[in-house]
């Protein structure tokens, strides 16, 4: 049962709660990033965008606020976790920016930064900083994104000139879409397989020159502009191919490899799988940073389309003259209220994940030491989970808020279509989400890393459901409050009321736990079939793999929204999450609710009374849906959407309405009406 919303609640006891750890940052962010080339240009040309984003760049570099996530000894502050909440917050400006910040001072300089040594550090990290040497990510190839580890790229060591020579040996192995390359990029950190004394070590990083100073690319680099896109018209995404390019031994980025003058390698990790993965662990903040960019992106097109929809009105009711504000429909709440539960989700849980990220990046590097492999797996596996929920719920969420707008929201000067096409690809840069999925599912089939680049020995492990099961329920940082919620649920589950949150988060388990244990006993299934291939062993239960990942995300996510609560002082604001964290777990369960009728978690009628139990949190949260966007404290003049605009007598109509609906909510408490009392299924 949760605790009764006062009438009113204040947003900025929500906000506290909301800022987190962080909380400087997202002040700093407010207070100062105020500048007009931080905000879209609607209807100005790509090479416009460009100039303007690249302008933005250099005024963001001055600020001094790019800095958090680098070193003190360059005059960072080695604050991995401030760095990605700031990215979080470019993210409520423009896209492009954002991008082209995450670019230049996330991966360029990251990769310079975790993979580099300090003679390259000394060398280029403050050129890297100021922008003074603009740089790219050369990963991705036309032929190969997600799968890394075949990249084609080569780069072979010659003893005698102590020069690599990188070649880009057909068009299929070019570098594509790469961020900063087709205007900007003056160097590249660029991925290619290393070869020396006749053997293939594996995908390593070297620094490489693409363009002298007058912006001329270089002997044997030819830079192509890979042109219009559906979104991010101000960063320049280019094609990179090289054509047997010299690069000196030393930009070899060599902290997991190096490579001697006579072409000896060596490396303090001997297997070149655990090793390929090392390196790109090291990387994760971008992927942490998309997640949250996703989810800032989110909010702002719910803070839009709340708004509008508290001003908007549509039809009269019988009898009435004055027509009815979009909000107060059912139908238009159902759209909003749920992705805005959801929102809040998974803001907690993209909060969980950036301080366990910062205090793991924190304790590693330290005299010389390498992360620690079990919390870099578990870090590398919570941040695909949640890049994948927050980009593909960004996806849904900004159309849902273009549709809820109508025409208006169709406006580019209205920001919709902006957030629609800028967030679309989110879904298949820093990971395709389909790959991510089973990257998160592999991890809690088999625990280990090194097998992630292999299929072979999938289905012949011998797994035990019980062991699989306690290791995966380990895996949050709430563990004993949620342990504490669970063994308190009352009685049989088809009795318990659907507001008890013990019960809500055993379902998720049990469906997470279900899931797993399917998709083990599939895989099992498969490795006794004579004559199959490794390959279809794992093909033959995609879905089943792909269900279990998305599972264990939910969990996780309400996991996080649970503890947010938990440690929530100010009442009112408590009260306001319970009612929200409850629609955001019980609207997660309806959404798959012909799983939990398949598999006996709930009869036809307590499905019912599911449908309208959410339908009665819609009503008791429908008084503060501004509150819940307030919350968010975006300031007035990043939202940059002429619908918000004032007109005449819209803020009069608007507090009115507010108080019509504060009254109802109150004359329905007063009749003692809540939704732990619904046990009356909707009309069939």
């Amino acid at each position: 049962m949760t605790s009764t919303v006062p009438s009113s609640v204040d947003p900025k006891a929500l906000q506290s709660v909301l800022d987190g750890r962080w909380a400087h940052v997202r002040r700093d962010a407010r207070e100062n990033l105020d500048d007009p080339d931080f905000l879209p240009v609607y209807g100005e040309t790509m090479q416009e965008a460009r100039e303007r984003v690249t302008r933005a760049a250099r005024k963001l570099a001055e600020s001094g606020r790019v800095g958090l996530g680098f070193p003190k000894a360059y005059g960072g502050q080695d604050d991995a976790g401030g760095s990605t909440t700031s990215i979080e917050m470019l993210a409520f400006g423009d896209l492009s920016l954002m991008v082209k910040a995450g670019v230049q001072w996330g991966l360029f300089g990251g990769a310079l930064q975790l993979l580099g040594t300090k003679r390259q550090h000394d060398k280029y990290l403050r050129d890297v900083m100021s922008f003074d040497l603009p740089g790219c990510f050369a990963m991705t190839e036309t032929g190969h994104g997600s799968d890394v580890q075949q990249l084609r790229t080569t780069c072979t060591y010659d003893p005698a000139t102590e020069t690599f020579d990188l070649h880009t040996p057909h068009q299929a192995a070019r570098k594509d879409y790469i961020g900063n390359a087709a205007k900007d990029g003056r160097m590249a950190v660029v991925f290619a397989q290393l070869i020396t004394q006749g053997k293939n070590h594996g995908v390593h990083a070297w620094l490489v020159p693409i363009r002298d100073e007058q912006g001329n690319a270089m002997p044997g680099v030819t830079i192509g502009d890979d042109g219009p896109k559906a979104g991010l018209p101000g960063v320049d995404n280019g094609r990179l191919t090289f054509d047997h390019v010299s690069v000196p031994r030393d930009m070899l980025l060599d902290r997991y490899g190096q490579v001697a003058a006579d072409g000896t390698y060596t490396s303090s990790i001997e297997n070149e799988t655990r090793r390929f993965f090392t390196m790109l662990g090291t990387l994760v903040r971008g992927r942490v940073s998309v997640g949250g960019s996703a989810s800032s992106a989110t909010k702002l097109a719910l803070d839009i389309a709340t708004r509008y929809g508290d001003a908007r009105r549509q039809f009269a009711a019988p009898g009435e003259e004055r027509e009815i504000v979009i909000n107060d429909y059912l139908v238009h709440q159902r759209k909003l209220l749920p992705a805005l539960a959801t929102t809040y989700a998974l803001h907690f849980a993209q909060d969980e994940l950036v301080a366990t990220m910062h205090d793991v990046q924190t304790a590693a590097h330290v005299d010389g030491k390498v992360l620690d492999e079990d919390a870099q797996r578990e870090l590398e596996s919570r941040a695909a989970g949640l890049k994948v929920a927050q980009t593909a719920h960004a996806t849904r969420t900004i159309q849902m808020c273009r549709e809820a707008c109508g025409g208006a929201g169709y406006l580019q000067e209205n920001r919709l279509p902006h957030l629609k096409a800028d967030t679309d690809v989110f879904t298949t840069f820093e990971g395709d989400n389909t790959v991510l999925l089973q990257l998160v599912a592999k991890g809690l089939l088999t625990g280990y890393r090194d097998t992630f680049g292999s299929l072979e020995g999938w289905g012949k492990v011998g797994f035990i459901a019980d062991m699989v099961r306690e290791t995966v329920l380990e895996r949050t940082a709430a563990r004993a409050l949620i342990a504490r919620l669970i063994d308190a649920v009352p009685g049989r589950d088809d009795e318990v009321p659907m507001l008890d949150r013990g019960w809500q988060l055993k379902m998720f388990e049990f469906r997470e736990k279900h899931a797993l244990e399917g998709a083990i006993r599939r895989l099992r299934k498969n490795s006794t079939t004579e004559g199959m291939a490794p390959f279809d062993m794992f093909n033959d239960v995609q879905d089943h793999v792909l269900k279990t990942a998305q599972t264990h995300i939910d969990r996780v996510v309400l996991e996080a929204f649970v503890a947010g609560v938990d440690r929530t002082e100010d009442a009112g604001a408590q009260a306001l999450m319970d009612k929200v964290c409850d629609l955001y777990a019980l609207s997660t369960i309806e959404a798959d609710k012909a799983w939990f009728l398949e598999h006996g978690q709930l009869t036809p009628s307590r499905a019912k009374t599911l449908t309208s139990t959410v339908n009665q949190l819609l009503r008791e949260l429908r008084p503060h849906i501004i509150t819940l966007v307030d919350a968010f404290a975006i300031p007035a003049e990043w939202k940059a959407a002429k619908i918000l605009e004032e007109e005449p007598g819209r803020q009069e109509a608007m507090a009115a309405r507010d108080a019509e609906v504060r009254a109802e909510a109150e004359g329905s408490q007063a009749s003692g009406e809540s939704a732990t009392d619904l046990e009356v299924a909707p009309a069939q």
